[in-house]
């Protein structure tokens, strides 16, 4: 008997996955990268020479998080709990097989991530954050470690100075996560210099120049109203800008291997490009579609990985051409997007519209919420958004107020009232699609993961005539409760969003709780979770769904075995056929 045809949809999720290598500076030839091996994304060592690409972990959930010393010897790689965000980094040689020569060099306590620069001398610089401390940053040296800096409020460990003189960090000693202030230490904990623009403007160390003995260190800004560049000469205090002169916001910088030069990210209507900036500011790579990221190379190329809405990710040079190829077939093209802009209660607000070619509406439509919310959607290429197309649904994108792209304000925005602002936006663009006859108003489908999930949750209390049928995945549902119980990093950013605590400001709290709403909600509802969850637990979406249940209201469940998404492709199929038979059997016809 004939096997069954693999649906084009299900090709996409099981399509072969590669990220931008990591190469180590003093062995340029010597990468890590994230790749998929038999449906798993998993680190891999890669040999430019050889263009071999050789798998370096193996575990059941996948691992995503790893980096490569400068002399390329080792690959680091952190290692925790199916997929629940909390443990410890290990060290394994390159080129080994998985489990071969694994340690653990640096001895401490398992926690959350807060950052980790390796040294070329041995030194290790490690942010860890726990319910219990907040955020330590420890110097290690041959085992033995030392305290660096500790603060109830986040912090992350930036760059390392590549002489080990400086090391950079961002924390929010004021209480304001979402716009840190900066500081550079010296390993011994001196003090040398400090960078604050106030509340509410952020700055953040990007990195330092790669010249042993070089002062500068790049700094992220937002002083005029969207985040760019300076140039701080961590002696001096002087304070060099970076002008671009281009339209958008940065989303990513770092210098080029002598020094002289920066590799710039910019987004810019969804969109984002790269431009080579010295004494000039030159356009470099794809002008179309969206750069996932780029690294600059000891030869003057930059590699790159590129996508758009209908074409899937590649690795590539400047030249455009293809260097690494993720293992199996590649992923079916899609459609591309269509820009639509739509006057809102807060300004202007920019979309992205997919369509089935040859449809005319009025289409069923999935309205899918991007999470973050310090997020946007971009032209990129996302098997989800391709798979309801496929279905023959319109799949709409906003970007709301909220998110990042279009300058500071919008993106801080939502602070008036969280959840609601971000929804009047979507509701907006909801009628902009109904009224132009794009989607039907009896079958739209709210949708989203994370914050969209949230946003999902809190619209179909808020907005429940508008929605037809609601797919919340991993959503905040109980906003109490979650605080209560996630990762101390996401409580800091709550505090920071709200302006305190759900005791210090119970009726921000209220306000925006998806469960304050939860009795007004009339559409069949899924909720996808994560059993092991920290950023949205497991028991604050159980609250929720306990009080759907006492009502008879029409809602399912799936759970699965995993954190905040899974790296497995079998998992992300099955999420998505889950989806799929919900809305074909609660959406009308």
């Amino acid at each position: 008997m004939n096997e069954p045809e693999v649906p084009t949809w299900e090709k996409r999720f099981r399509a072969g996955r590669v990220g931008l290598p990591e190469w180590a500076l003093d062995a340029p030839s010597r990468c890590v990268v994230n790749a998929t091996v038999a449906g798993v994304l998993e680190v891999h060592s890669f040999d430019v020479t050889s263009g071999e690409l050789h798998r370096l972990t193996d575990r059941p959930e996948g691992t995503s998080s790893a980096t490569i010393d400068d002399s390329g010897e080792f690959v680091w790689w952190f290692d925790d709990t199916a997929g629940d965000e909390y443990g410890v980094w290990r060290r394994q040689p390159f080129g080994s097989a998985p489990g071969e020569g694994v340690q653990d060099p640096l001895g401490l306590p398992a926690a959350y991530p807060a950052g980790l620069s390796l040294g070329r001398s041995g030194v290790v610089v490690v942010g860890s954050q726990d319910d219990d401390y907040g955020t330590r940053i420890d110097v290690v040296v041959d085992g033995v470690s030392r305290r660096l800096y500790e603060h109830r409020e986040d912090a992350w460990a930036g760059d390392l100075s590549p002489d080990e003189q400086w090391l950079a960090i961002a924390h929010s000693e004021r209480g304001d996560s979402r716009h840190p202030d900066l500081r550079v230490l010296t390993l011994s904990g001196a003090v040398v210099r400090e960078l604050s623009d106030g509340p509410g403007k952020g700055v953040s160390p990007l990195g330092f120049s790669p010249v042993p003995g070089d002062p500068r260190l790049l700094v992220e800004h937002e002083r005029d109203g969207r985040p760019e560049l300076l140039v701080l000469d961590v002696l001096t205090g002087v304070e060099t800008p970076v002008v671009l002169g281009v339209p958008g916001e940065v989303a990513g910088a770092e210098w080029t291997r002598d020094g002289s030069a920066l590799i710039v990210l910019v987004d810019h209507e969804a969109r984002t490009l790269a431009y080579r900036v010295s004494s000039v500011v030159e356009p470099i790579g794809p002008t179309t579609g969206s750069i996932g990221g780029a690294t600059a190379r000891p030869d003057g190329d930059v590699w790159l990985t590129w996508s758009s809405a209908a074409q899937p990710s590649v690795v590539r040079n400047l030249a455009g051409d293809v260097l690494l190829r993720a293992p199996g077939a590649a992923a079916p093209v899609s459609v591309d997007v269509t820009d639509i802009w739509v006057d809102g209660p807060g300004g202007r607000i920019h979309a992205l519209l997919r369509t089935p070619a040859g449809v005319s509406g009025p289409l069923p439509t999935v309205v899918e919420i991007h999470g973050g919310p310090t997020a946007h959607d971009a032209d990129s290429f996302r098997p989800y958004c391709a798979t309801w197309v496929d279905e023959g649904f319109a799949v709409v994108q906003v970007n709301y107020r909220g998110s990042t792209g279009y300058g500071s304000v919008w993106r801080d925005a939502l602070e008036a009232r969280v959840g609601h602002v971000e929804l009047e936006d979507i509701a907006a663009v909801a009628d902009h699609l109904v009224a132009s006859g794009v989607s039907d108003p009896a079958r739209l489908v709210l949708a989203g993961a994370s914050w969209g999930g949230f946003l999902t949750l809190l619209g179909l209390g808020t907005q429940p005539s508008r929605w037809a049928v609601g797919l919340a995945g991993v959503p905040v549902a109980d906003y109490v409760a979650a605080y209560e119980d996630e990762m101390e990093g996401l409580k800091a950013f709550d505090r920071s969003l709200f302006g305190g605590s759900p005791t210090e400001v119970p009726e921000k709290y209220a306000d925006s709780s998806p469960i304050t709403y939860v009795d007004a909600v009339t559409a069949p509802v899924l909720v996808l979770a994560g059993r092991n969850d920290p950023r949205c637990p497991i028991r604050q979406i159980d609250n929720y769904l306990s009080r759907l249940e006492s009502r008879g209201a029409a809602h399912e469940v799936y759970r699965y075995d995993a954190g905040h998404g899974s790296l497995l492709d079998d998992e992300r199929v099955r999420q998505m056929r889950v989806e799929l038979d919900f809305v074909r059997r609660h959406l009308p016809a």
